[in-house]
């Protein structure tokens, strides 16, 4: 297999330029059409491939729904072309894909082909809870719902989807996946996909602590009603989109895969302190996040009007920063596990460095913009956070045509696994 190593990432206007073109050459297969508008104006594009025979049932892809994890795009439009060309899994199934989700977060996260993690975070944006597509159902009453939300949740309600996939990417570790229920045998493929890629699985992901896993990589999320909703967050994972799906019996799973991969992630040597290693972990992020946060303060203002350039950026980082006490609390309290691997220690290491780095990241950008005194130390902080980060995990770069195939592959064995008789 020849993968090419020199993929970008699409922006918005790239998918849909695409997109249109792969309907017209084949009209008769292929229909781009409007599912709704963003906060912006900017129109949500949905493609579909037309069953092959009579149609039973129907899969969703999603595509960017969060701003700063961009392999999603080019997923949706390799995964087309593939169905196109092979379209065995098309046999009484229409499959439709929502090309960004955000494409108003898209277009604030620009980096089409990060070098370094630097890079990345040179222009790193990821919105607010509230204002994700998918995490706003968990936050907001229904009358508040943001209008990405609402075009997904009707798409989903027209579609009845059997399979919704959700694809998602990570800055640095490992490729997983979460299921809202389990898809039996998804593991075999999954591992297989990541081992020839060279694509480390992330056994102990810190967004799936505690939750049921039947495979290496695997997690399922605790059913509705359950006690255990996952770890780290405000949002209840079960109150999202995903689980819209459920209500004409669907299931959907969550494909995430590194841009940098990390053999840390895939260690599942017992550590032999983690309750000492979170304590570490959460005072340091407290450390960190205090650097930020009296930079932040330095410059509070009142509230910006909603299009100020700088307003979605500053929400974001006092998002960031006001989830982080509750982190630290609970990696230092007694519910800290005292059996651990190696490779889950690793995964909140990274997941750590990520808040306090994303935080930082983002407030540069403004004080960058207004030409604050600040802005030098604090890109200064940022640099050494990105190369510490990188050298601690010893990071590899993983190509964008390397990241679209795991997932592609991934999405075609859930479906596979979960209508196989």
């Amino acid at each position: 297999m020849t993968l090419l190593r020199d993929m970008r990432y699409p922006t918005p206007h790239e998918l849909a330029l695409a997109a249109r073109a792969l309907a017209d050459e084949h009209p008769a297969s292929v229909r781009l059409r409007q599912a709704g508008t963003s906060r912006a104006g900017q129109p949500l594009w949905v493609l579909s491939l037309a069953s092959t025979g009579e149609a039973r049932r129907d899969v969703l892809v999603v595509a960017g729904a969060h701003a700063n994890e961009p392999v999603g795009g080019a997923t949706v439009l390799s995964l087309a072309r593939r169905l196109l060309h092979e379209p065995g899994p098309r046999t009484g199934c229409g499959w439709h894909f929502l090309l960004c989700a955000d494409p108003d977060g898209a277009d604030l996260h620009r980096t089409p082909q990060p070098y370094s993690l630097l890079d990345y975070h040179r222009h790193f944006f990821r919105p607010p809870g509230p204002e994700q597509p998918e995490w706003a159902p968990s936050l907001l009453p229904p009358d508040r719902l943001p209008p990405e939300t609402l075009a997904l949740t009707a798409l989903i309600d027209e579609l009845r989807p059997v399979l919704q996939v959700s694809l998602h990417a990570t800055d640095l570790g490992g490729s997983w996946v979460q299921l809202t229920r389990d898809i039996s045998g998804l593991a075999e493929p999954f591992g297989k996909s990541a081992a020839e890629l060279r694509i480390p699985v992330e056994n102990g992901a810190s967004d799936a602590a505690g939750w049921p896993s039947p495979g290496p990589g695997i997690f399922v999320i605790p059913q509705p009603g359950s006690e255990a909703a996952g770890a780290f967050h405000p949002e209840d994972t079960r109150l999202s989109t995903w689980y819209h799906a459920h209500r004409y019996a669907g299931t959907t799973a969550i494909v995430e895969v590194p841009m940098w991969a990390s053999d840390l992630v895939n260690d599942p040597t017992p550590h032999p302190d983690p309750r000492g290693a979170l304590r570490m972990l959460a005072a340091r992020l407290g450390e960190d996040t205090a650097r930020v946060a009296a930079v932040r303060d330095a410059i509070r203002r009142g509230p910006l009007p909603y299009e100020d350039p700088a307003a979605p950026l500053l929400r974001a980082v006092d998002w960031t920063l006001a989830l982080i006490p509750r982190i630290t609390a609970e990696w230092s309290g007694d519910g800290a596990p005292a059996e651990a691997t190696t490779a889950y220690v690793a995964s909140i290491d990274a997941f750590g460095r990520r808040m306090s780095l994303r935080a930082a990241a983002m407030l540069l950008r403004v004080l960058r913009t207004q030409g604050h005194p600040s802005a030098p130390a604090l890109d200064r902080l940022v640099t050494e956070w990105c190369e510490d980060f990188a050298a601690r995990f010893q990071a590899r770069w993983v190509p964008v045509a390397t990241q679209v195939e795991h997932q592609s592959r991934t999405v075609l064995a859930a479906y596979e696994r979960l209508t196989a008789p």
